[in-house]
């Protein structure tokens, strides 16, 4: 097949990108810049272009574009998330519908953190809460929400009638890349910083990067997917068992515990924001379930060993 990747040369793409080109399809990522293991063409994320050509009789589309959100939520931040996110989608949307042989699907990257805040039970995609607005979370959490919500809404309302369309409610990618969130959280642990967090009750959502891809794979195969799917691990946990799993990987036996008021000051330094580490994602795959997906890795603590290894 011929797979177009906007967004193909990020954390997440670039491995996908280099999986599928492996298996044999012929693979185009579309990029603002980053490493080109695959033919790559350029675009600003935002207008069409010459990149548009690329579309245009392909079988697939896999828009993994949108800027990281690991950086402190100023409103000049926020906004660049947001317009990263919905500028490229309605971009690629555009360019879906003025395709004279648009692709049969068109993946889509949305993220876990739509669902909200919660300790109690797990959002899949049929029972899940959508977040906004919870009790007794800070109201800039919203902000995150927000922007998941306009992502999807920017797919909904594309007019692309020919192309099956999924959004991909993706959870943290673990992948030994440097650079990547595993990447980030070894360091810490290695530091002798990955202990528990205020308490350690919040949920951590995660898929490793080998079942990510195979994930994408199997809804390229079904035409019976579309919408929403979460793409995360059948497990998530505490955080406070999360860090602990990757000590005992890594064979870290020291995790220094931080209370909330330390974790606002070391993320002011790290230039990051305390919502990515203090909201409770919990997250399940139950589409994947339904769908007879089997992961290679549905519990952490053998991730982590197979991802400290690599």
């Amino acid at each position: 097949m011929k797979i177009v990747v906007p967004g193909g040369t990020g954390q997440v793409g670039s491995p996908l990108c280099r999986a599928l080109a492996a298996r044999g399809d012929e693979v185009v990522a579309i990029s603002r810049g980053g490493d080109h293991d695959v033919r790559t063409v350029a675009w600003d994320g935002r207008t069409l272009g010459p990149w548009v050509r690329e579309i245009d009789g392909a079988d697939v589309v896999i828009n993994l574009a949108g800027r990281s959100v690991n950086c402190r939520y100023t409103r000049a931040n926020l906004e660049a998330m947001m317009g990263s996110r919905v500028d490229s989608t309605r971009a690629v949307g555009l360019a879906i519908e003025q395709a004279a042989r648009p692709p049969r699907v068109w993946l889509q990257m949305s993220t876990a953190t739509i669902y909200a805040h919660r300790l109690d039970a797990p959002n899949d995609e049929k029972s899940g809460l959508l977040g906004g607005s919870e009790p007794d979370v800070p109201r800039y959490w919203d902000y995150s929400v927000d922007i998941a919500r306009a992502w999807e809404r920017a797919l909904e309302e594309s007019r692309t009638p020919q192309t099956r369309k999924v959004a991909l409610r993706s959870a943290m990618v673990m992948s030994p890349g440097r650079g990547g969130i595993f990447d980030v959280l070894l360091g810490l642990t290695r530091a002798g910083l990955g202990g528990t967090i205020a308490g350690g009750r919040q949920f951590v959502s995660w898929i490793h990067g080998r079942d990510f891809r195979r994930a994408v794979e199997l809804l390229v195969a079904r035409d019976d997917l579309d919408g929403p799917v979460n793409l995360a691990s059948p497990s998530p946990l505490p955080q406070r068992d999360f860090m602990a799993a990757l000590r005992a990987a890594n064979g870290t036996r020291i995790g220094l515990p931080a209370t909330k008021w330390m974790v606002e000051i070391g993320a002011f330094f790290l230039r990051t924001d305390t919502e990515l580490i203090l909201k409770s994602r919990r997250v399940v795959p139950g589409r994947l379930l339904d769908a007879g997906f089997r992961f290679d890795f549905p519990e952490w603590g053998p991730a982590a060993q197979d991802l400290v290894g690599r």
